[in-house]
């Protein structure tokens, strides 16, 4: 089977001559589609900017990244913002909500940019936000909302254009262990009831160890890959 994201012998280098920074330095690895991945490190390793790679919100220096099978380097412009729309879904550490704006149309903004029409637009986000417990805050400013409750609408944002691939970025580093330990959950219930590929960078022990594999980057390499021991 075809992996849904493949990576060879990605670098990733900024600056130049002297001011050169070697952030990836030769990168291979497969990721099948519906599993959980967990890719670890200190700051500084180039968990993120693997991260940034695999998703196609940065290009590699040299090297290859396939979707599918796709060679994702002759994508460009809106082909290639159609095809992240479509494909990812994004939930960050820090929540990027519009604070003004109502919970349902920070959640919609993915299909806003994709041209969905208003009223698919409204009915698919209070799907997601009922999803997440969150219907009844539809209405209410981002800016009103706990730390839970804009992490599960980031959720809730990221699954309106049924992704395929979850990406998450340190995505309890906000919160507090419970609500933390809330938001775990709904991330796995979403990966194994979907079969939705969830990638998870993070510094925390406890939650690469639900991932079903974990891949360790140390100083722009992958120095351990091992499959976890499912609970």
């Amino acid at each position: 089977m075809t992996p849904i994201i493949s990576v060879r012998d990605v670098r990733r280098s900024y600056g130049r001559g002297a001011n050169r920074f070697d952030a990836l330095k030769g990168v291979s690895l497969d990721i099948a589609e519906g599993e959980s991945v967990a890719i670890v490190g200190k700051s500084g390793s180039g968990k993120s900017t693997l991260m940034h790679v695999l998703a196609l919100l940065d290009a590699p220096t040299s090297g290859t990244v396939e979707l599918e099978g796709v060679d994702t380097g002759t994508l460009a412009g809106g082909r290639l913002n159609r095809t992240r729309n479509k494909t990812f879904g994004f939930v960050f550490q820090q929540f990027f909500l519009t604070a003004n704006a109502s919970v349902l149309e920070n959640v919609v903004l993915p299909m806003t940019i994709a041209g969905v029409s208003r009223g698919e637009r409204r009915r698919r986000g209070l799907a997601a936000l009922e999803q997440l417990e969150l219907g009844d805050k539809a209405a209410s400013k981002a800016r009103d909302l706990s730390g839970g409750q804009k992490q599960r609408t980031v959720i809730a944002r990221a699954l309106v254009n049924d992704p395929r691939v979850i990406f998450a970025d340190e995505p309890t580093g906000n919160l507090d262990t419970a609500t933390g330990a809330v938001v775990e959950d709904i991330l796995f219930s979403l990966q194994r009831e979907h079969g939705i590929t969830l990638i998870v960078v993070t510094h925390d022990e406890e939650l690469a160890a639900r991932c079903d594999r974990r891949i360790v980057v140390r100083d722009g390499l992958i120095v351990d890959e091992r499959n976890e021991v499912a609970a």
